[in-house]
């Protein structure tokens, strides 16, 4: 049977919105939307005088941005993994031989 979605109110930027999540993905939603809100606020700090629009779309920005470079350093890491252990396995070839 499908998990049931949950109804919950987030707020981004002073803005409420209401969506429809799995009770398991509660948490993780809470704490993206506290630090979509924290990126928002130091914006704000940094760039006084813009929308609220606007400060959303630096966050927007922002965390494609770290997403990318996350995934990559992830994929980075994962290539490496691979070829280390190619190598530990042409070795262990090499020295039972």
């Amino acid at each position: 049977m499908k998990d049931q979605l949950i109804p919950i109110t987030i707020v981004i930027a002073d803005r409420s919105y209401r969506i429809k999540i799995q009770p398991k993905d509660e948490e993780v939603v809470r704490k993206i939307i506290k630090l979509i809100n924290e990126k928002v606020v130091d914006f704000k700090t940094q760039f006084a005088g813009k929308d609220t629009q606007d400060y959303i779309a630096m966050v927007l920005v922002w965390f494609a941005t770290d997403q990318n470079t996350s995934s990559a350093n992830w994929l980075e890491k994962e290539n490496i993994s691979t070829k280390l252990s190619l190598l530990e396995k042409m070795l262990d070839t090499n020295l039972t031989s």
